[in-house]
This record gives structure tokens, sequence and C-alpha cells, in this order.
């Protein structure tokens, strides 16, 4: 009966053992995968540093990274940047589901009518090539100095893209999908809603990243000239002071906030569309 005892709490410790082991697995990798992936950026900051320091980088024009990082401390303890951080995100929140609900309405019409798209494609591919820095000076003049000018514009960058993507996706659509919907009486709204959407969702999804991507530029790009806060706005005005080190601390803020985002679409992608990804 001992025997029988000592086998099964033996059993039970490898099994822990084994548990403890998957579960270590499971936070020591994606931890040492980012440690590697941020490793090349610590190194080049330090770098950065070493190149100020040694005098062989022109402190004035470009500031080591310790500076960068104090103006940055500073402005967010004024709350000056957490002000400029929270009007940026809610322009590019406006702008981007403007464009959003835009262009899947459009791409839905234009997907079940080749005849209406043979008039709008044309009309889309030829505004598509315009830089939306083109646009800024027509959207001064038509909506002012504020938020709407940068709605504008983050509506013209974010557009193109989710549309361009989601007519695609649409397009795709398997006929057998179609002719079954079809066979089973689905009427229009059910049809869009239960086979055309699901079916374009990876489509839509990729649109979509690539469009928050584009916007988020393009806000910025119009706080720099058509805005009164904002991130482009405090880059302007650090420059017209001629703080570099604010200059470069709200590039690098644009950066983490952009990567956020970017990551926040990819967490979307895999949680909607696991298939993809060869998950359940």
């Amino acid at each position: 009966m001992s025997k029988v005892i000592d086998e099964t709490i033996s059993v039970g410790n490898a099994g822990s053992k084994r548990t403890s082991g998957w579960l270590g697995a499971r936070l020591v990798d994606p931890l040492l995968d980012t440690t590697k992936k941020l490793s090349l950026v610590v190194a080049l900051f330090l770098v950065w540093e070493l190149a100020v320091w040694s005098g062989v980088v022109n402190r004035q024009l470009f500031p080591p990274p310790s500076a960068v990082g104090r103006s940055i401390i500073e402005l967010a303890q004024l709350g000056i940047l957490w002000n400029d951080i929270q009007a940026s995100i809610v322009r590019i929140t406006i702008g981007f589901a403007i464009a959003t609900a835009v262009a899947m309405v459009l791409a839905i019409i234009l997907s079940r009518s080749d005849r209406l798209a043979g008039y709008v494609m044309p009309i889309i591919d030829l505004l598509r090539p315009i830089s939306v820095i083109a646009w800024i000076p027509l959207a001064i003049l038509w909506f002012g100095i504020g938020d709407k000018p940068a709605w504008f514009i983050i509506f013209l960058g974010a557009f193109f893209p989710i549309f361009t993507n989601t007519y695609l996706g649409f397009r795709s659509v398997d006929s057998v999908h179609t002719q079954v919907a079809e066979c089973l009486g689905a009427g229009r709204s059910l049809f869009i809603k239960e086979v055309l959407i699901p079916s374009a969702l990876p489509y839509i999804l990729t649109g979509m990243r690539i469009g928050l991507g584009v916007g988020w530029m393009c806000v910025i790009a119009a706080e720099l000239i058509a805005a009164n806060s904002g991130l482009g706005y405090m880059i302007q005005l650090a420059r017209t002071l001629i703080e570099t080190e604010k200059v470069i601390g709200g590039m690098i803020v644009i950066g983490v906030i952009g990567f956020c985002m970017n990551h926040l679409m990819v967490y979307a992608e895999r949680k909607l569309t696991p298939w993809r990804h060869g998950e359940r």
C-alpha cells in the first residue's frame, strides 16, 4: 500500500514539475523575446548618448537621450504632455471612426454593384495619389483652425487603405457562399451581416490597421499647421522656441503611441480572426 502511495506522490510531483515548468516557460519566453527585441533600441540610445557627450554630435542640434528624457518628464509633470496626447488621440479616434464607417458603407455598395463601381472607382483612383499634405490648405480654408480640419485630414489618410482592403475583401467572397445564402433566402441585411462581413473580416482588419497608422501620421501633420493643441502643435511650439530636446521628445512619444496602436490592432486581428494565426 505504501508503495502505491509513494508512486502516486512521485507521479503527482512529476506532474506538478511539468506544470510549473510549462507555466515558467509561458512567462519567461515572452519576456526573453521582448528583451531581445528591445536590446537593439537600448544599444542605439547608448551610442547616441556617448556620441553627444564625446562631442561627435552637436548637443544643440541633437541633444542626448538623457536630456530628451528629462524634457518628457518635465512636460508630463506640468500636465502639458497629457493634454496634448489626449487632444491627438481624440482627433485620431473621431477621424478614424468616420473614415471606417464611410469606407465600409461605400465598399459594400460598390462591391454589390459593378455598374456603380465603374463610375465611382475612377474618382477614387484619381484622389488616392494626392498627398494629404496637399489638402491641408483647403482644410484650413473650409474648416478654419482647430479640430475639424484635423478630422478631415485624418479621414482622408485613413479612408483609402480601409476602403481599398475592404472592397477587395468583399469582392473576394467565395461565390459558393453567396449562392448558398441566396438559396436559403437570406435577405440583404442578413447576407451582409452573416456572410459578407465575416468572410471579408481579415481584409477589413488589415485595412483598418494600415489606415490607423496613416491616420496617426496625418493627425501630427495637421497639428503642425492647423491646430492649437496636440503633439504636433507641441513639437511646432518647441521648434519656435529652439527647444530641440522637446521636439525629439515629442517625436518619441508619437512613435510609442503609434507602436501601441499598431499592437492593439494586431491583438484585435488575432482575437477576431484566430484561424489565420493557428489559434482557436
